[in-house]
């Protein structure tokens, strides 16, 4: 169902099938186009050459020959002119006839490349933006799981202003909390240097914390039988746990007046992954998961801390895929593939899939 943005080579994809971005004749080309003939052998061009062509915005299907895929849909995206003539339109139909295929065929996985993004000069940003937007709109209704294959960085870039913005905005709050030395840090601890901490001790790697250098604490006093009869019990204190990630997800869920399908696949979550987080109560997610699901049900950024706090996890400036979360969360961007552009471009792992 979800669709996953991954850096590799389309023809050593193990999916059901990959798409080429074709030119009119369906004969080969640079490119992508001739990458995919050359994997594939000479028998894809033999059957190509019976399929007559392909009209631009169109697509046309033919077995996958030596390529680990059982089929290549060939499809002819537009020529970048400016924006004026179409462009857009003629590459949303590349990505809906292709995944049309691909479902008569019955596939459950498809990878396509960035079409139109090489020498046909489409913007790579607005290529993208068409391709989540086209492929997201299909899998609405559709289970099928995507990927988008960047050959390499350089083939990929978000907007320049986009990208700009979010550096700035993790710069101001991951260079604060990595640069603090550890003088800096003990000095605001109010405690001894690290030269006076050599000399009563070794120093080890990281900073040490306050608490190593306060006074000794005094023992504890001992609890009175009267007091000890009133503690907790172990029993008692399980009963009392507060609700879990998967209570709360399906609260919200009620809370929103969303279906699970129309919640999981805004999260961009299998199906699959979303029953087994249903039917266990105290299933824990990964990370990126539990802030899919947050992204999805446009939660605050109060509530998305509680909610990672439910599954074990916190939000840091430390880190910088915490920082992005943060950047699109406070500017009320739940697009979760949006995110996913943005986080793929700085190399952080992607929600959901």
């Amino acid at each position: 169902m979800p669709i996953q943005i991954v850096r590799n080579d389309i023809t050593k994809m193990k999916v059901d099938a990959i798409v080429n971005a074709a030119n009119n004749s369906l004969l080969g080309g640079g490119g992508v186009d001739g990458a995919i003939h050359k994997a594939a052998g000479p028998k894809l061009l033999a059957e190509c050459r019976t399929l007559g062509g392909c009209e631009t915005g169109d697509a046309k299907i033919t077995r996958g020959y030596r390529l680990p895929c059982r089929y290549v849909i060939h499809t002819v995206g537009p020529v970048w002119q400016g924006g004026g003539s179409g462009e857009r339109e003629k590459l949303i139909s590349c990505y809906k006839r292709s995944l049309e295929l691909a479902k008569s065929k019955r596939c459950e996985t498809v990878a396509f490349p960035l079409i139109s993004s090489g020498v046909y000069g489409y913007p790579k940003d607005e290529a993208l933006n068409v391709a989540v937007g086209a492929v997201s709109e299909f899998l609405a209704d559709n289970d099928m799981t995507v990927y988008i294959v960047i050959f390499d960085r350089a083939a990929y870039q978000i907007g320049e202003k986009l990208f700009k913005d979010i550096k700035e905005y993790i710069d101001d709050r991951y260079a604060d909390e990595h640069s603090d030395s550890v003088s800096e840090r003990l000095r605001r601890m109010n405690a001894p240097s690290v030269h006076t901490l050599r000399e009563n001790g070794p120093v080890f790697g990281a900073a040490p914390m306050a608490a190593d250098y306060a006074p000794a604490a005094k023992a504890a006093p001992q609890a009175s039988p009267k007091a000890a009869a009133k503690a907790i019990s172990l029993d008692d204190a399980l009963k009392q746990l507060d609700e879990s990630f998967s209570e709360m997800l399906l609260r919200k869920i009620d809370e929103r007046g969303m279906t699970d399908a129309q919640c999981y696949k805004k999260a961009n979550i299998d199906r699959k992954l979303f029953s087994k987080i249903r039917s266990d109560r105290h299933y824990k997610p990964s990370k990126p998961t539990a802030i899919a699901f947050a992204i999805a049900l446009e939660l605050s950024l109060s509530e998305t801390k509680e909610m990672l706090e439910k599954a074990g996890f916190a939000l840091s400036h430390s880190s910088k895929f915490d920082i992005i979360i943060e950047y699109f969360i406070e500017r009320g961007n739940y697009n979760i593939f949006e995110i996913n552009e943005a986080l793929f471009a700085f190399d952080q792992a992607l929600l959901g899939a």
